[in-house]
C-alpha cells in the first residue's frame, strides 16, 4: 500500500519532509499545474534528501497540466461576490479561447475545482458576460469547467512534454495524467515517455469525467495505476453520484487486478484542524476495504496546517482497516 503527500509550502523544509516518510508517507506528488518541472528543482532536492535520511527509495509522481483547462494568469487574486457580474475573455478573465465555442446561454462554469459558480448570460465568440452564483477569490491558474460539457483538447501541453523530457535528469519516477477520455490519450503519453527514453516511468492515469468513466475498460492495460480523482470527477458528474462512480471503478480495477488509487478531499478538514471527522476517517477505511493501491493527500500536506497529524491518520486509519480486511478473511 502506498501513502503520498503533495508537496507544497506546508512540507517543502527536508526535516518535515521526513516526518511525513517517517509517519507512513511512501510518496509524493508534484503538482505541476502552475509551475514548470524546473521551478520544482528545490522540491526535489529536498525530498531526494530526506527519503535518503529515512533510508527510503523515494517515489516522486509529477502531475502534469494535460487537458484540464485552466484559466490564465493575473494581476492579483480577485473577489468575485456573489450576484454580481464578470466578464470572460476579451477585457475580463483571461480563458482559454476554445471554451467560447461550447457556451450556451444559462451555461454554467465551474472555477477553482467547483468553489466558484458562474451562469453564462450573455457571449459572443472570445467573450461571455456571466453571473456570479456561489462568490470566492480566484487566483491565477485555476481550473475552469463547463457543466456537463466535454471539451475536445490536446492530451498534453507544450509545458507537458518539456516536463517528460527532464523525468531521467531530475529522477521523477511517475506521471499522472489528467482528464485521460480514451486509448489515445495514454498512446500519447507513452509515445512522448518513449522519446524521453523515459519508459521506466509508470503511469498513473486520473479519471476525471465521463468519458474516462466510459471508456476505462478499454485503456486498463495502458496504465499501471488507475487514479479516482474525485474533485473533477464530482464537478463532472454532481456529488449526489460521486461515490457510485468511485465503487464501479474500483469494482472494475479489482475485476482486471489493476491498481488503482484514491485522492481529494479524504483528510479536508485537517487543512485548518488537526483532528478528522468521523466522516473522513470512515473514508479513508471504506477506499482501503475497496482494494485501493493507493491514497494520496493534496492540499492537506501542500497548504494544510497539519501536514505531519494528515498522515499520521490517513497511514494509521488504512492499516487498520488493511488489519480488519486480513481478519475477515481468515475468519471465513
Amino acid at each position: 500500500m502506498d501513502y503520498y503527500g503533495t508537496i507544497g509550502p506546508s512540507c517543502e523544509d527536508t526535516k518535515i519532509l521526513e516526518k511525513l516518510f517517517r509517519a507512513g508517507m511512501t510518496g509524493i506528488r508534484i503538482n505541476l499545474s502552475h509551475k514548470t518541472i524546473d521551478d520544482c528543482e528545490c522540491y526535489i532536492k529536498n525530498i531526494k534528501e530526506a527519503s535518503k535520511n529515512c533510508g527510503i527509495k523515494e517515489k516522486i509522481l509529477i502531475d502534469i497540466q494535460g487537458p484540464e483547462l485552466r484559466i490564465g494568469d493575473l494581476s492579483k487574486p480577485l473577489e468575485l461576490k456573489s450576484q454580481d457580474y464578470i466578464h470572460l475573455g476579451t477585457n475580463g478573465i483571461p480563458v482559454p479561447k476554445v471554451i467560447f465555442s461550447y457556451l450556451k446561454e444559462n451555461q454554467e462554469i465551474l472555477l477553482d475545482d467547483s468553489l466558484i459558480l458562474l451562469q453564462v448570460i450573455s457571449f459572443s465568440n472570445n467573450s461571455a458576460k456571466c453571473k456570479i452564483l456561489r462568490g470566492g477569490v480566484l487566483d491565477s491558474r485555476k481550473s475552469i469547467a463547463l457543466c456537463g460539457v466535454d471539451i475536445d483538447n490536446e492530451t498534453l501541453t507544450s509545458e507537458d512534454y518539456d516536463s517528460i523530457s527532464k523525468i531521467n535528469q531530475y529522477g521523477i519516477t511517475g506521471i499522472m495524467l489528467p482528464f485521460v477520455r480514451n486509448r489515445h490519450d495514454l498512446i500519447t503519453l507513452k509515445s512522448a515517455l518513449k522519446d524521453a527514453t523515459a519508459n521506466q516511468t509508470t503511469i498513473h492515469a486520473k479519471i476525471e469525467n465521463q468519458d474516462g468513466i466510459n471508456n476505462l475498460e478499454s485503456f486498463l492495460d495502458l496504465t499501471d495505476e488507475v487514479i479516482i480523482a474525485r474533485g473533477d470527477l464530482g464537478n463532472s458528474l454532481g456529488l449526489y453520484s460521486l461515490l457510485k462512480a468511485q465503487k464501479n471503478i474500483s469494482n472494475l480495477c479489482n475485476k482486471h487486478n489493476k491498481n488503482f488509487m484514491v485522492v481529494t478531499q479524504l483528510l479536508h478538514s485537517m487543512i485548518n484542524s488537526p483532528v478528522p471527522t468521523r466522516a473522513e476517517i470512515s473514508d479513508i477505511f471504506n477506499a482501503t476495504l475497496d482494494g485501493a493501491s493507493s491514497l494520496m493527500l493534496t492540499g492537506e500536506t501542500a497548504i494544510g496546517k497539519y501536514p505531519i497529524e494528515a498522515m499520521t491518520y490517513l497511514v494509521n486509519t488504512s492499516k487498520e482497516a488493511l488489519k480488519y480486511k486480513h481478519e475477515l478473511l481468515y475468519n471465513n
